[in-house]
């Protein structure tokens, strides 16, 4: 009887060695296809990180199938089981820390940001992995862990209270990284008033770098809950107004000629839009026109708002448009008595 069971473990472990052989040579066929066919980059350690844990796995269930049906004493059947059911949730807990480590390492070099979030992401839930572990291998020894839950509890809530600025600084980054406002490189105007690039975007604070080279830092908590504008988003083109006046006796016609002319001369304004001239108003002493066209990149504002400037003024000289500003003539009225003649005789004059 003894040998018959012994026979038929053997047979059963012989069985799923052949099964996980079968599993490991269909997950390197699959992965093969599915690169021919659609040309998705699969990374060699994502598939390594699959299939040996697949087989081994598959190897232990083997096993705690054979030590099942051999049928041991209570204390012989539980100790092996045990081990077993331990390298199987060893093996399945690196496994999947590894398959989570590849993913993510994929996920990272697709992605021009938000680095440290996916690197945040991954160690969290490893960390998951190994407390699931150990949470698994105390029931499967039977250990009590009602003691250990009651002041793990105790303890994060201590923690959290301690630590909740940090944890609000956490969730915003997360908030950041789902919502994605802006993203690193984007120029963003802040609620108040500061205007640069995004340098970094971390899982505490987002880096912002003024066009004076000055690094401010700002906790995500903040970044969450206040008013940001994107100058990059949704396009990465910047609108650039320019207003100028001109006479009243100006050729319209001409002004508009030559504003256009030196908005696309330029070689950092973008020609889709096309640039386009506005007659606003009638002004005091001037005719009053608006440029609008766009900038290429948000950086180039400064840059193109100076060059627009300098062409404006030196087109319209040659054109001979004249730029009306505001002008004041002063008359000088003189006294023919002289002030101080004035007070020395009226010295005695109690009236005075």
């Amino acid at each position: 009887m003894m040998e018959q069971r012994i026979l038929g473990a053997l047979v059963i472990m012989a069985l799923f060695a052949v099964l996980a052989l079968l599993v490991d040579f269909l997950i390197h066929r699959i992965f093969n296809y599915i690169r021919k066919k659609s040309n998705v980059e699969i990374d060699n350690s994502f598939i390594g990180g699959l299939h040996r844990p697949a087989w081994i796995i598959l190897l232990l269930f083997g096993a705690l199938t054979s030590v099942m049906w051999l049928n041991l004493d209570q204390r012989s059947n539980f100790i092996i089981t045990a081990i077993l059911k331990t390298l199987l949730i060893l093996v399945g807990a690196v496994g999947l820390g590894r398959l989570m480590k590849s993913i993510c390492h994929q996920w990272w070099v697709k992605r021009r940001q938000g680095q440290q979030i996916i690197h945040l992401l991954e160690n969290v839930g490893r960390v998951l992995v190994l407390l699931a572990a150990v949470a698994l291998l105390l029931l499967v020894w039977k250990i009590d862990i009602s003691p250990l839950l009651a002041s793990a509890g105790i303890v994060g809530l201590a923690v959290a209270l301690a630590a909740r600025d940090t944890l609000a600084n956490f969730f915003g980054g997360i908030n950041i990284f789902l919502d994605k406002p802006f993203a690193t490189g984007d120029y963003v105007i802040l609620e108040s008033g500061e205007r640069g690039e995004v340098v970094d975007i971390g899982v505490r604070s987002t880096l912002i770098r003024t066009r004076d080279d000055e690094q401010i830092s700002i906790p995500n908590s903040i970044v969450a809950n206040t008013k940001i504008i994107n100058e990059s988003a949704p396009e990465p083109r910047y609108r650039v107004r320019i207003k100028v006046g001109v006479g009243y006796n100006s050729n319209l016609e001409q002004v508009e000629a030559a504003l256009l002319k030196v908005a696309n001369s330029n070689q950092s304004i973008s020609h889709e839009p096309e640039a386009r001239v506005r007659f606003r108003a009638f002004g005091d002493s001037s005719l009053e026109f608006e440029l609008l066209c766009w900038a290429k990149t948000p950086a180039d504002r400064g840059r193109v708002i100076h060059e627009l400037n300098r062409a404006i003024f030196e087109e319209f000289r040659k054109n001979n448009i004249s730029i009306p500003f505001p002008q004041r003539d002063i008359y000088m009225h003189t006294s023919q008595t002289d002030p101080v003649d004035s007070y020395s005789n009226n010295k005695g004059d109690p009236n005075v």
